[in-house]
Parts: structure tokens; C-alpha cells; sequence
């Protein structure tokens, strides 16, 4: 009969206990979800990110975060630019300070840094290549170049689907990091090439060196939340958003020095 009395406040305390556990699990199955609203209150504005004071500012996005979907998710222009931007400025500005290139503008500063020079050489060229291809990018853009442009292509490549073919090719055989380039040469001639890491043809190093008008993150964090592993789809994405007003302009100021 003891065992009896024993037994039930046991049960008892099991039921209790079970319940509890229930509710718990209950509790958090049932959180809600954000709504549509509330996802879009996440993603921030471009016009809220600001460097640390020195010698390089922050170029503007010139879209909104979400302006180039769905070549480029917000998430990714968001994060690509608040955090990794941003943290090539501000560390660019943290290594020149008190150097001899303190006051040059982007373009001196990677023609005279020492290759050898890791923090110095990495930052600078992160500056600028991430400024250039933000510039290379445009909502309801892609198509072909015009004018003189078009021409220097055909000329150039034979056509502009021949310069595309090479193009993305380029930018898929870059093996890890690195970055894919349309460029005028010393001569004048219009070439593609790429480089990894953070350098770019502007740097003593180059193995080919010329201007850079028209730039090609692919790094993975460009793409990765978008494409995952398929760096390719990104490159097609990336033709349906260039701003090709942009590089046309660059192409003029490049042949004109």
C-alpha cells in the first residue's frame, strides 16, 4: 500500500513534468516567422555606412540594396558592401596614415606601393576594385556598348560575343579569389585579364598591366548566398547588370591619357 502512495505522487510529478516539456517545445515551434515587412526593415541603406575619418571616403552605391535583384540579392549588396567594403576603407585608411602616400589619390597610391607590402597592398587594391565595380553595375541595364566602345571591341575581339565568350572564361578559370578585368593597355588596345586577391592591373606586379574599365568580383563572397558554388551563373547574372554607360566613359578617360 506504501509502494501505492509512493507510485502516484511519482506519476503525478511525471505528468507535470512532461507537460512542462511540452508547453517548452510548444513554445518555441510557435515563435512567428518575420513577415515580407519586417525582412525588408533588415536590410539597412547604403547612405548609413560611413568610414573612419582618412585620407578615402566611402564611394556612394549610386542604387539601392535591392536595385539589382535578381542578378544580385539584397543580402549579398548589403553585406559585400557595409562589411566588406567598408572594411577595406577603413583599413587602407588605418595603413596609410603618416606614409609618404598619404595624400596621392587610389590610382598613385597602388602605381607606387611596394608589392611586398601585404596590408598596404591588399587594402588599397580592396578599395579600389570594390569602387569600380560598384560603378560597373546598374539596375535595368546589361545590353551591348555603344560608340567608341563597340568599336575598340569589335576591333579588338572580332565581336562582342567573341569578347564575352573570353570575358567569362576568364573570370571562370580564376582559380579562388580573385577578380576578372576588361582593360586598355599602354597601346591602347583593349585586353581581358584577371588577377587574384585584391591586386589589380594598376599595381606594379601586374603581369598585365593597363586601366581598368570594367571590373568582375569573384570572390565568393560576391555570390555565394546568391549562386553557392556556381561561380558561372553568377558571371551570366553579372552581363545582365553591367552598366555598360559606365564603362563606356571609363574606355574615353583611359584612351584620352
Amino acid at each position: 500500500m506504501k509502494k501505492l502512495y509512493i507510485l502516484i505522487p511519482l506519476l503525478a510529478f511525471c505528468s507535470i513534468l512532461q507537460s512542462c516539456n511540452d508547453k517548452k517545445l510548444i513554445e518555441v515551434v510557435e515563435v512567428p516567422l518575420p513577415t515580407v515587412t519586417e525582412q525588408k526593415m533588415l536590410i539597412g541603406s547604403p547612405e548609413d555606412v560611413k568610414a573612419n575619418e582618412g585620407s578615402f571616403l566611402l564611394d556612394k552605391l549610386g542604387y539601392t540594396y535591392n536595385a539589382l535583384t535578381p542578378a544580385i540579392l539584397p543580402e549579398t549588396l548589403e553585406m559585400h558592401y557595409s562589411k566588406h567594403y567598408l572594411t577595406y576603407t577603413n583599413n587602407l585608411n588605418k595603413a596609410i596614415l603618416g606614409t609618404p602616400l598619404e595624400n596621392l589619390t587610389i590610382e598613385e597610391v597602388l602605381a607606387k606601393l611596394d608589392p611586398n607590402d601585404a596590408i598596404m597592398r591588399n587594402n588599397a587594391g580592396g578599395f579600389y576594385n570594390h569602387s569600380l565595380y560598384w560603378k560597373c553595375m546598374a539596375p535595368k541595364a546589361g545590353g551591348e556598348p555603344k560608340s567608341n566602345l563597340a568599336e575598340a571591341i569589335i576591333k579588338d575581339f572580332g565581336s562582342f560575343g567573341n569578347f564575352t565568350t573570353l570575358f567569362k572564361s576568364e573570370a571562370n578559370q580564376q582559380f579562388g579569389s580573385g577578380w576578372a578585368w576588361l582593360i586598355v593597355d599602354r597601346y591602347g588596345k583593349l585586353q581581358v585579364t584577371s588577377t587574384a586577391n585584391q591586386d589589380n592591373p594598376l599595381m606594379r606586379n601586374a603581369l598585365v598591366p593597363g586601366t581598368p574599365i570594367l571590373a568582375l568580383d569573384v570572390w565568393e563572397h560576391a555570390y555565394y548566398l546568391d549562386y553557392q558554388y556556381r561561380r558561372g551563373n553568377y558571371i551570366d547574372a553579372f552581363f545582365t547588370v553591367i552598366n555598360w554607360k559606365k564603362v563606356e566613359e571609363n574606355y574615353d578617360a583611359a584612351i584620352r591619357k
